[in-house]
């Protein structure tokens, strides 16, 4: 990710978009688009998803209509989507680092603002699904509020007049490039966190790009800083995933000396996309052997250019043989820092060892420590132990 650019003036107010930055839309977008697609004799095409990021609702719309041949009107179209739509809002998901973020800013009275381009109805009804969300901003603005929606710089501007501060005292969090560019041409400083993957380079107009809301530092920007790392490590809601191990692109015992037990990211897309790309660790359960501690990484891996995001727990343990078909659950607990690219495959190599040995730290400490006892990773063990007629004690690494 680029490093901040350097400020001239220290930030007092904080803008926020919502769809995409906050919130996971995109998911109930493809949710809501497939089966309507399916109807009028479409597929739903995930590359095209893109198009759609930054776009108003009826801009939105126009690009589906004519990427899809539909034969409707773009006021049809949202007649008749609009209502499925609304449905959905309360099943969408606050994005990694959101929660985390906002009430950092509330607890530290740092005024924020939220501006979006989607309507003011449509924004208040997805807000009031997540506690403590809309009382924590000063301002909210919809896109239906000003005249012009993004890449206008009208919607921050709005946000800035109603916070009664200068466009230069805020900075602007968006994930999309139009968002970056309404930001830029408000006169304020803008942290891009794309939507989109390997699309960074497009953002090359923001005051900083990062991964994901998780990196956010308030500190380069003159804000209180985050106080809840702990050893290299933050502290994250714990998530359970599962699946056999399968063979993967072979890179990580064949080229980095590294053997990662691979799980079929095709069953996970809903998960891949609710988790974003990066480096956790936690706890690792083998039906057949014990619960072992683990870090992992989810992404593209930059310096291969892999083209699907994937799953890939290194278990820290020397097992001698392979565990192809095996069944492995996780229990994801941390996070030590975001997906990066490498000057070469030695400094990947001793990157990868250095957050194994943060992960192998972290995890004896009371905080991580207790998650080894998961009910997920215990009953797996059990079922397999009982299944065999074995009554062995589980192993713990």
């Amino acid at each position: 990710m680029a490093a901040p650019k350097p400020i001239t003036r220290l930030i007092s107010h904080v803008i926020l978009d919502l769809d995409g930055t906050l919130l996971n839309t995109d998911c109930v977008v493809s949710q809501v688009l497939k089966p309507f697609l399916v109807k009028n004799g479409k597929k739903w095409d995930s590359k095209k998803a893109h198009k759609l990021v930054g776009k108003t609702p009826y801009e939105a719309a126009a690009v589906v209509l004519e990427d899809y041949g539909l034969p409707y009107s773009t006021e049809e179209f949202l007649s008749v989507l609009t209502p499925m739509f609304n449905e959905q809002w309360c099943n969408i998901k606050a994005l990694p680092g959101a929660n985390r973020l906002i009430k950092h800013l509330k607890s530290n009275g740092v005024p924020a603002a939220l501006a979006s381009n989607s309507p003011r109805s449509n924004i208040e009804a997805k807000i009031s699904c997540h506690q403590g969300w809309k009382e924590s901003f000063s301002a909210i603005v919809g896109g239906d509020e000003v005249e012009k929606g993004k890449p206008s710089p009208d919607i921050f501007l709005e946000a800035a007049k109603r916070m009664n501060t200068d466009p230069p005292n805020c900075v602007v969090i968006e994930d999309s490039l139009p968002g970056v560019m309404a930001g830029k041409s408000a006169g304020m400083h803008v942290i891009a966190v794309p939507s989109v993957p390997k699309r960074t380079a497009e953002f090359s107009s923001a005051d900083e790009v990062i991964n994901s809301l998780l990196d956010v530092k308030p500190e380069k920007w003159g804000l209180p800083p985050f106080n809840d790392w702990v050893d290299d490590t933050l502290p994250i809601e714990p998530w359970f995933i599962g699946g056999p191990v399968i063979k993967g692109f072979g890179l990580g015992s064949k080229v980095l000396g590294i053997p990662t037990a691979n799980l079929p990211a095709e069953n996970f897309s809903d998960i891949l996309s609710e988790h974003t790309s990066g480096v956790y660790f936690g706890w690792a359960g083998l039906s057949t052997r014990g619960i072992y501690k683990m870090v992992m990484s989810i992404g593209w891996n930059p310096y291969f250019d892999n083209t699907e995001k994937t799953i890939e727990p290194w278990l820290i343990h020397d097992f001698g043989e392979d565990f192809y078909g095996e069944e492995l659950r996780l229990a994801i607990v941390g996070y030590i820092r975001p997906e990066a690219n490498f000057p070469s495959l030695e400094s990947l190599i001793e990157r990868i060892h250095e957050d194994a040995r943060i992960a192998e730290k972290a995890l004896d400490l009371p905080l991580y420590a207790k998650y080894k006892d998961s009910p997920y990773l215990r009953n797996s063990l059990e079922e397999e132990n009982s299944a065999n007629g074995n009554q062995s004690v589980i192993d713990s690494k």
